[in-house]
């Protein structure tokens, strides 16, 4: 089969300095996607900013024979966002891609959890997304193609000691790009999610001995599927780790049914509730309501 490409495809790829955004962004305009390199160059917590990192990786892809452009603009603000995408509009005429990649730290236990520490967290990863993708994709929706792919974590999905405000952001993502599968269908664009486990400044302190197996290169060849027009799902979310590709979803058991529901009748059929067995994959609300119709007829 041929190799896939690229080819007058523009993506917006935030966090891009460096880490997984950096691996994305070679990997997208080495297959030639023309890329706007975002990345505010701040701390892993969030603070301080350089020019640097976005010019460097830019110039990295330019020295290769690609083609990129520089933008230094927060994703914090919804200005940011209209800044960012602007960028790429400028130099190449509309949006087709966003790598939603931007993320900062601020860990600290539930009970040392304070809105300094919650709100930038949630500015970064949450909003952040929300603030680029919107005026994407209004360029998105007049070309009727898009792509987008949210990076959250299993911090969020599953849960993390110490991570209250990061897990609650990444979860968020999620929910996020299941609305922009959904509203996105009829125009062609669809949004999926990554849950990446790569060794980047953020977690190499984290991973212990395991960091070195786990590079981020290896998380961008999944990403680069879920942005390729040739990818047909929207709305799922996938596992990568160290070359490891799964996917995580979200699964309904059969449960139990009583039009004459009690406290005790919960009580007493609980594990069946909880029994997965028989389980269904919605792939929206309409799933769900048509699993409970059923009980009404």
């Amino acid at each position: 089969m041929a190799d896939l490409g690229f080819d007058n495809r523009v993506a917006i790829i935030t966090g891009a300095g460096g880490g997984l955004g950096r691996e994305h962004a070679l990997l997208l305009a080495s297959r030639g996607a023309q890329v706007v390199i975002n990345d505010l160059g701040g701390s892993v917590s969030g603070e301080g900013g350089s020019e640097g990192p976005a010019h460097t990786t830019a110039k990295e892809i330019e020295d290769l024979g690609g083609v990129a452009v520089a933008d230094t603009n927060s994703v914090a603000t919804p200005e940011g966002g209209e800044a960012i995408v602007k960028t790429a509009l400028d130099a190449f005429g509309k949006v087709d891609i966003v790598i939603n990649n931007a993320g900062i730290l601020r860990d600290k236990t539930f009970h040392n959890m304070t809105p300094e520490l919650l709100d930038p967290v949630i500015d970064v990863h949450l909003k952040g997304a929300f603030n680029v993708t919107r005026p994407a994709w209004i360029s998105m929706r007049e070309h009727g193609y898009g792509r987008i792919v949210n990076t959250a974590s299993s911090a969020g999905i599953l849960g993390n000691f110490g991570q209250t405000n990061y897990g609650a952001a990444k979860m968020g993502l999620v929910g996020l790009a299941r609305v922009w599968a959904a509203e996105g269908a009829k125009y062609n664009i669809k949004a999926n999610v990554i849950a990446p486990i790569a060794k980047t400044r953020m977690t190499e302190e984290l991973l212990g001995a395991m960091a070195d197996r786990l590079a981020p290169e290896l998380v961008s060849p999944v990403v680069a599927w879920l942005c390729h027009e040739d990818c047909q799902v929207s709305g799922e979310i996938y596992s990568c780790a160290g070359g490891r590709i799964s996917r995580f979803f979200i699964g309904l058991t059969e449960g139990y049914f009583n039009p004459k529901l009690t406290l005790e009748d919960v009580r007493d059929h609980f594990e069946e509730i909880r029994d997965p067995e028989g389980y269904i994959i919605p792939a929206g609300t309409a799933d769900e309501l048509q699993g409970l119709l059923k009980h009404f007829k």
